[in-house]
């Protein structure tokens, strides 16, 4: 049951990167491309919006429910940036729709829009810090060492920093690759044809910053990629895709960019899964949460086993109708 659970949380990780990433990273297209992309990324992400935090909300009740230990220790080491993640939430999703029913007046409009962009760029970060607040490996549980050794220092960091402006750069680089995908206008295919070059880029300088942050805090990313196949072999094959990425982008075949830059984002997820595996969250003394120390009672898996399999089987069907309604339709009548 613990193997089938892991999966599951694996696959909304997944699915939430490719497709909240996409979300997410469409504020920040806009706000690197000066609001020129406002009007492509709306008509992208507006139907279905909303639908992406499904997956979030799945790998936080999976932790809650399946893995107790993980969700209170991250959730009280790290809840300073987690709060921000969820304040960013708040403010991105209220200014998003704010901006798409509120009087048509340019100064409010421009507003909303500033929020927005703003508060994608910001909550993007602060994910990307969380995330490398549990990779690094300087949580503690001794909660008698003071504030700054328990609440700031496991994320307050250079590690932490390079793994939020990682994924700031990676959440652009999806979302400017499904933009491409609704566009047919010439100037607007060159443009962010263009800006997907730069980004891509941007995305291996910023995965050579998290390696260098790593060693600089102490913290061996690269021998534990190194000795670990699955990753090295993740990591080999995500380069090997950067090639196609170009070409493709030179010759804009929007379905074919979209697949390999899903095959790539894939790949540092896997790559980033096998060297923590069994291991979930790293502590600084040494006495890591792992799946067999976290993992719930039997019966909880169960019953955590039986709500996912009923859950999936509303969800998934829903989401691909979702998708269909609004994504497929529209562009076979158009």
């Amino acid at each position: 049951m613990t193997e089938i659970i892991l999966i599951v949380l694996g696959i909304s990780l997944l699915l939430y990167v490719l497709l909240g990433g996409a979300d997410f990273g469409g504020g920040i297209l806009e706000l690197i491309s000066r609001g020129k992309a406002s009007g492509i990324v709306a008509r992208a992400i507006a139907p279905v919006w909303e639908a992406n935090h499904v997956w979030l909300i799945l790998v936080v009740v999976i932790l809650f429910v399946g893995f107790p230990t993980v969700y209170s220790t991250v959730l009280t080491a790290l809840h300073i940036p987690v709060l921000l993640v969820l304040i960013g939430i708040i403010f991105r999703g209220s200014a998003f729709t704010f901006r798409h029913y509120d009087i048509d007046e340019e100064t409010p409009k421009a507003i909303y829009s500033s929020i927005f962009r703003y508060s994608s760029l910001f909550t993007t970060f602060f994910l990307g810090v969380t995330m490398g607040g549990i990779i690094l490996g300087e949580i503690t549980t001794d909660y008698s060492l003071g504030f700054f050794r328990v609440y700031l220092h496991p994320w307050l960091n250079l590690f932490s920093f390079s793994m939020g402006i990682f994924l700031v750069v990676l959440f652009a680089f999806l979302a400017n690759i499904f933009t491409l995908g609704e566009t047919t206008d010439p100037v607007h295919v060159k443009r962010f044809t263009r800006m997907g070059k730069y980004l891509l880029v941007a995305l291996v300088l910023a995965g050579a910053f998290v390696f260098a942050a790593a060693q600089i805090d102490g913290h061996p990313l690269f021998f534990e990629f190194y000795h670990s196949t699955p990753s090295m072999i993740s990591i080999i094959l995500a380069t090997l895709a950067l090639p196609l990425l170009w070409v493709n982008l030179n010759r804009n075949n929007k379905n074919y960019l979209r697949l390999i830059a899903g095959f790539q984002t894939t790949m540092i997820v896997v790559g980033w899964f096998a060297i923590q595996f069994p291991i979930l969250v790293k502590i600084n003394d040494g006495t890591d949460i792992t799946v067999q120390s976290s993992v719930a009672s039997e019966q909880t898996q169960l019953h955590l086993l039986i709500a996912l399999i009923v859950g999936v089987l509303i969800i998934f069907p829903f989401m691909g109708y979702l998708y269909k309604t609004f994504k497929f339709d529209k562009k076979a009548s158009s």
